[in-house]
């Protein structure tokens, strides 16, 4: 990886990063409205998908999908809580 390739990385991480942060503060807001956990993962993923097909094409986006079963069923998307 080359010092433009790194940089782009980087700051492709650093986007990563704060678009994150701001997802989770749009979701606590959500949340206080009292709205549901369910309907805001619906609505997220409604939204990503959206985004997806938008920026990449419907074919691009499904083969993006198919891989999420394995993904989902390996942890990638969970979160382990230490009891303390």
């Amino acid at each position: 990886m080359g010092m433009e390739e790194a940089s782009d990385h980087h700051s492709d991480q650093e986007q990563k990063r704060a678009a994150l942060g701001h997802i989770k503060e749009a979701w606590a807001e959500a949340w206080a409205d009292g709205i549901d956990g369910d309907c805001l993962a619906q609505a997220s993923l409604f939204c990503a998908l959206t985004e997806l097909v938008a920026t990449y094409g419907e074919d691009a986006t499904a083969r993006f999908a198919e891989g999420l079963p394995k993904r989902i069923a390996s942890g990638e998307f969970s979160i382990v809580l230490s009891r303390q």
